[in-house]
């Protein structure tokens, strides 16, 4: 049985990062004093580990809950993989191509896309990210975990022909695309249970509307001061902006730190 007396749960962009997608010192020392404190810090994400092995390095944050909920790991073990099959990618790629959007493929380890269009460069740009390399068909002999449509617009198209599946924009250039059921809170369920952590006090940290599952999963539920409206109504605390040291302000409003 662990010894944790709290897990906190925190989104990347606008939450955990600074304004250039960097971890502050501050926000590193504080992450330090989480686990000297026996909390279990883990980064929250629809973005996969093959991503932010730099971010999760400069926070010292050794667990995840990834793409959404598709993939979860806890001190660098593997504790549940949620994978699309073959037919599945295939007739997402059909329908995409279709549409004149692009697409990437992720696992925890990498990141294929199928061509470098201006939408596709631009969405990496967005999040600071490298473009991924070109293999369309990454998916014939590599676990895919999460699809990612890049596009501006038509998201109505996809909700209508994929009931099957759930959708989060992201942000102008690209939409997150799970199995059915998957999200950040379902994450936090499930790495409760695989766990054994039922009794143990949850804090999550958003700021956008991809975080609402997070939130609604944990008990103390704190929104960043730049969050978006419907996320600060949805939330038990109103931290101070990610840029003006709203994660350590929260920290120390719950006495984790």
């Amino acid at each position: 049985m662990s010894n944790y007396r709290a897990i906190t749960f925190f989104d990347l962009d606008g939450t955990l990062l600074d304004s250039r997608s960097k971890i502050t010192p501050e926000v590193a020392n504080a992450m330090e004093a989480l686990k000297k404190n026996n909390v279990l810090p883990v980064i929250a994400t629809g973005r996969t580990e093959a991503e932010i092995k730099h971010i999760m390095s400069d926070a010292g944050i050794t667990s995840a809950v990834t793409m959404n909920g598709s993939y979860i790991s806890v001190d660098g073990k593997e504790i549940h993989s949620e994978k699309f099959s073959t037919d599945e990618c295939q007739r997402m790629l059909d329908h995409v191509t279709s549409q004149g959007h692009q697409l990437s493929f992720y696992n925890h380890q990498n990141i294929w896309c199928t061509s470098h269009d201006q939408t596709m460069i631009e969405a990496y740009d967005f999040i600071h990210s490298t473009v991924p390399e070109i293999n369309p068909y990454a998916f014939l002999d590599h676990p895919i975990n999460m699809l990612l449509i890049l596009s501006k617009s038509g998201d109505e198209y996809y909700h209508e022909h994929f009931p099957e599946l759930t959708f989060y924009r992201n942000g102008p250039y690209s939409i997150d695309t799970v199995k059915k059921g998957i999200s950040k809170g379902v994450g936090v369920k499930r790495l409760k249970q695989e766990m054994d952590l039922a009794d143990v006090p949850t804090f999550g940290f958003g700021d956008g509307p991809n975080d609402f599952a997070l939130l609604e999963a944990c008990d103390n539920k704190i929104a960043m001061g730049n969050a978006y409206d419907g996320l600060k109504e949805l939330s038990t605390f109103i931290t101070k902006k990610n840029t003006e040291g709203g994660i350590v302000h929260a920290l120390k409003h719950f006495d984790l730190i």
